[in-house]
């Protein structure tokens, strides 16, 4: 696969809640930072986070993507649906770096108050 291409199917995992396979696509030493959150370093603490947040549906809707070397650059609309009938939608870019078809680094830039304001 490409490096766009995994981060595709990344996607698509996420979409389908496939957290096995969300997480078989990242490093051991993933390093993966919500900006402007706080940075996890390691597959274990990426996925202690991401099994914590619990939608009951995931629609991440890819606007556009870009691929220079291993470097996957994407934006996009995240939209989730949480118990009791939610439904938060925030704008992302996203940057993914790939080694040896994993994701060693990815990075999500959005607005925390965009975030924070939905969940309130």
């Amino acid at each position: 696969m490409t490096p766009s291409e995994t981060v595709v199917a990344f996607v698509e995992a996420w979409n389908r809640m496939d957290w096995d396979a969300v997480l078989g696509f990242l490093d051991e030493d993933v390093v993966y930072h919500n900006i402007p959150m706080e940075k996890l370093e390691g597959k274990a603490a990426a996925r202690a986070f991401i099994l914590a947040f619990q939608p009951e549906a995931v629609d991440w809707q890819m606007l556009s993507i870009a691929e220079n070397g291993n470097r996957v650059l994407t934006e996009r609309l995240d939209h989730f649906d949480l118990p009791g009938g939610k439904r938060i939608s925030i704008p992302v870019m996203g940057t993914f770096e790939i080694e040896n078809g994993l994701i060693k680094a990815w990075r999500d830039y959005f607005d925390l108050a965009t975030f924070t304001g939905q969940m309130a």
